[in-house]
């Protein structure tokens, strides 16, 4: 359990790191610390999903391992301006670009992979009574 704890502490650290410096992920990291969590301590999970506009998404992914339309393309972005700034850098090192571009290619996969989150079941319409006044 408390190595969960630590691996939850520190992963949410990294990506609390991210909220401040735009070139450090935070929602990964949020995410496996959410994992952790609720291994460990429910209560720092749910305060994760709280947390408004990226919450939602972490909670849903931990849950039941979909990423939701608007979630996807949003990382597959970054994943692509990632994959620009690695052959920007590593133009003349094709061993470091070809490593780099493996790996956000998997994690591109990945993601293509995740089905969307289910809808909401529809609610039965409820029975409405009125009574005409004076019965």
């Amino acid at each position: 359990m408390w190595a969960w704890r630590i691996l939850g502490i520190f992963a949410f650290a990294l990506g609390a790191i991210g909220v401040v410096l735009p070139v450090m992920p935070t929602t990964i990291f949020w995410i496996v610390a959410a994992f952790a969590f609720v291994r460990s301590d429910p209560r720092w999970a749910a305060w994760i999903y709280a947390r408004p506009g990226i919450g939602p998404q972490i909670q849903t992914f931990v849950e039941t391992g979909r990423i939701g339309m608007r979630s996807k393309a949003a990382a597959l972005a970054g994943m692509a301006l990632a994959a620009a700034g690695t052959i920007f850098l590593f133009w003349k090192h094709p061993w470091p670009m070809s490593g780099s571009l493996g790996f956000l290619a998997i994690g591109a996969a990945f993601v293509i992979s995740r089905k969307a989150p289910l809808a909401a079941a529809p609610q039965p319409p409820q029975d409405i009574q009125t009574r005409k006044q004076g019965e």
